[in-house]
């Protein structure tokens, strides 16, 4: 049982001190409110790791620009 599991089964258990178990497990009170949310929302795919990359990148160079530069060619 991974630590995550570990916690939202804990904390979800009745009469559970959510703060008390944030300070056993070394997470801030706000992760782990997203944790319970996420759990309640998608069950066990809720504690899976999750990508931390952006969705976009609006100062990312055009692809045609980035691409002249990778094979050298002029603009």
């Amino acid at each position: 049982m991974s630590l995550k599991h570990e916690f939202v089964t804990l904390a979800r258990t009745p009469g559970a001190n959510i703060r008390e178990l944030c300070r056993r497990y070394g997470i801030s009170p706000p992760t782990a409110y997203q944790l319970l949310e996420r759990y309640a929302r998608e069950g066990d795919a809720g504690l899976l790791e999750r990508s931390r990359r952006p969705h976009n990148s609006p100062n990312r160079t055009p692809a045609a620009l980035e691409q002249a530069v990778v094979s050298r060619q002029v603009v």
